[in-house]
């Protein structure tokens, strides 16, 4: 696979605890809306067991001019290294990688299903969408804690607005511990809340992203719901 040398632009918080990085894109480095990428440090002041480099969705969309990644911070050597680094830091990229990516038959809908870190391949997938102005019917599940919590949350929004056919449904699970208002729904994606989005359970692709626990979760949830393993695509973000 692929490997480049890229160079850091600003990292900016995009939510509570979550970091999002800015990167130069190298020349003709191409990618698929939903793909990942690794990302790994040269010559880090501290490691950890894990090694100088991991696995990151690409959040940004193949349009846009730079490249983007985001993860939540963690007291990991990796993380706290990355927190740390100054614009003009050089990184090794190497991919893209993946087949987590949207299909594109009008006919089939689908429905995302995210949680926390694991919305940074749907930002990709939403903002590309929304650019080519193709895309099957989409309705996309979003769940946080907290407003506070939720990066992209905005980006969701505006790119879900300008698509013909497209439904978020972003949910909060801790509102009590938050200081912001809400009035979207509250508590965990249970199969009430997805029929009152999905009437017809049957018809579309699912795509579940997100901690390994919830992502398991939801698979078994549309299990019950009588809907086939082969029309649910998975992609796990573990130790985000």
């Amino acid at each position: 696979m692929a490997s480049s040398t890229i160079t850091l632009i600003r990292s900016q918080k995009v939510a509570e605890g979550t970091l999002a990085l800015y990167f130069e894109k190298p020349a003709g480095f191409e990618f698929k809306a939903g793909q990942c990428a690794r990302l790994q440090l040269i010559d880090p002041p501290e490691t950890d067991e894990q090694g100088n480099g991991r696995i990151f969705s690409l959040a940004s969309a193949p349009f846009e001019k730079e490249l983007m990644m985001a993860t939540r911070l963690r007291q990991s050597a990796f993380k706290r290294v990355l927190a740390g680094l100054a614009p003009g830091t050089e990184l090794v990229l190497k991919g893209p990688y993946g087949s987590f990516t949207l299909h594109h038959d009008q006919a089939v809908p689908a429905v995302l299903i995210t949680g926390g870190i694991g919305v940074t391949p749907l930002r990709s997938m939403l903002l590309q969408a929304r650019h080519e102005r193709q895309a099957p019917p989409l309705v996309v599940f979003y769940a946080n804690r907290r407003p506070e919590d939720a990066a992209f949350l905005d980006d969701l929004t505006l790119a879900c607005n300008e698509l013909p056919h497209c439904t978020l449904v972003p949910t909060m699970t801790r509102m009590a511990e938050s200081g912001r208002p809400w009035q979207g729904e509250t508590g965990y994606l249970d199969q009430a809340m997805l029929a009152r989005y999905v009437p017809d359970l049957s018809r579309p692709l699912y795509y579940l992203d997100g901690p390994p626990g919830m992502v398991d979760a939801m698979q078994r949830l549309l299990n019950r719901a009588g809907v086939a393993d082969d029309n649910i695509r998975v992609e796990e973000f573990a130790g985000y």
